[in-house]
């Protein structure tokens, strides 16, 4: 059982090596392109929200 925890851990720490992390630009771009998308899907959310509402209230 040991020798499969210490097996575990040296994969997890041969696959950590493997990994190509992004560098401080990159990860400015990458959040940059994340709080947009976040930020149009929000007040495209809002919009059919507020349609189907109003919608709504007539219906009924």
């Amino acid at each position: 059982m040991r020798e499969k925890i210490i097996g575990f851990f040296d994969d997890v720490v041969k696959e950590m090596k493997k990994v190509t992390w992004p560098t401080k630009d990159e990860l400015k771009d990458f959040t940059s392109v994340v709080l947009v998308a976040t930020l149009i899907m929000s007040v495209f959310i809002y919009a059919v929200d507020t349609i189907v509402n109003v919608a709504l209230r007539y219906i009924l």
